[in-house]
């Protein structure tokens, strides 16, 4: 992996401290154990992404809520020890948050899956960011920082994919809240109603179970995201990182010919991290199908420009919000043949039709 670990020479042995029991352990933290999170210390060191610090909640904002590594979401209040992560993320309906060049006693917090940083743009109808005060960065017992991208819970056991694969479902979307997880769900289910075995993975966003636990309660029998990697979010990750997760997710769930992968890249097509995967052969080369989901009709015919003059792509199915509007799908019909499937009441045997049809 890429992370960076930083050690520090401490003053004195005094200025370790031990984590009170019982925090919160967030979900952007997964690749964490809660035996090696024991310790805490206050550095003057510029804050990495993966970074983890120990915390408490100091203000109540957008965020009322923190998700654990386990799914579940605990109601948080001004005192909340929790451990964060420092990340960056990219979202257009809440912030755009970067981690700080230098390490703050205030942080904001960005997601509820534990993600800190500093808020850099804010969409104004959500309320500001639920703050954090920083008590030390967590580190081991020789006051090492600890990283989450020094660990990881994937570990494939071939370095080179070999032919043929599992076949990709590729569900991309005009933007965060398009319907992409929805349609990723409903082609988990419609597959494996069919009595396919299929896997699924999120590739790119911000740390955040419910997508990919989704898919799983939607009959993806093992699912992945860039967290098990060690990652809190992807954006701003350079192309080759964002290449090597693709591949070792690729690599960990997609071997086996028979099964198919489904994977969730997030946010939308114009996003920078979702328009270096879409313009990668490597991933365009593994698609079996592509999916693309948008909130209306004008958003469906914007994006096949887009795919189209951009990219090259024209998707096999259109789907997402839109698609559970009926006057959405007769305006679609004016302007193109593309099959549409409503994720949210699907028609199991017309979609498993659709993504087992050959290519071509």
């Amino acid at each position: 992996m890429n992370g960076t670990k930083t050690s520090a020479t401490l003053h004195s042995s005094r200025a370790i401290k031990k984590i009170d029991r019982g925090v919160i352990f967030p979900s952007a933290a997964y690749t964490m154990r809660h035996k090696q999170v024991r310790f805490y210390t206050y550095l003057d060191k510029p804050p990495q992404i993966g970074d983890l610090v120990y915390g408490a909640i100091s203000r109540i904002g957008q965020h009322s809520s923190l998700e654990n590594v386990s799914g579940r979401i605990h109601s948080i209040h001004d005192g909340t020890k929790a451990i964060f992560v420092f990340g960056n993320r990219y979202a257009p309906d809440f912030y755009e948050g970067l981690v700080p060049d230098e390490m703050t006693d205030r942080l904001d917090l960005i997601a509820r899956s534990g993600v800190v940083g500093v808020v850099k743009t804010q969409n104004s109808m959500i309320k500001d960011p639920t703050g954090v005060k920083v008590l030390g960065y967590v580190c081991d017992e020789n006051g090492t920082v600890l990283n989450t991208r020094n660990f990881s819970a994937i570990k494939p056991q071939r370095k080179i994919k070999r032919e043929p694969r599992s076949q990709m479902i590729l569900v991309c979307g005009t933007s965060m809240n398009s319907g992409k997880s929805m349609a990723a769900a409903a082609c988990c289910w419609a597959l494996t109603s069919m009595g396919f075995t299929v896997r699924a993975s999120k590739v790119t966003g911000t740390a955040s179970l419910k997508d990919i636990l989704h898919m799983n309660d939607s009959g993806a029998h093992t699912y992945a995201d860039f967290t098990y990697l060690g990652y809190p979010s992807t954006y701003l990750l350079p192309k080759d990182e964002l290449l090597n997760i693709f591949n070792l997710l690729d690599l960990k769930y997609a071997n086996n010919p028979k099964n198919f992968w489904v994977v969730e890249i997030a946010d939308g097509i114009i996003q920078r991290e979702t328009a270096i995967l879409l313009s990668s052969p490597e991933v365009i080369s593994r698609i079996h199908k592509f999916i693309f989901c948008a909130n209306d009709a004008f958003g469906v015919i914007g994006g096949l420009i887009t795919l189209r003059d951009k990219f090259g792509l024209v998707p096999d199915v259109l789907s997402g919000v839109c698609s559970s509007s009926p006057l959405h799908i007769r305006e679609l019909s004016e302007f193109t043949d593309i099959p549409v499937f409503n994720s949210a009441d699907t028609d199991k045997k017309r979609l498993a039709k659709i993504l087992l049809s050959p290519n071509g």
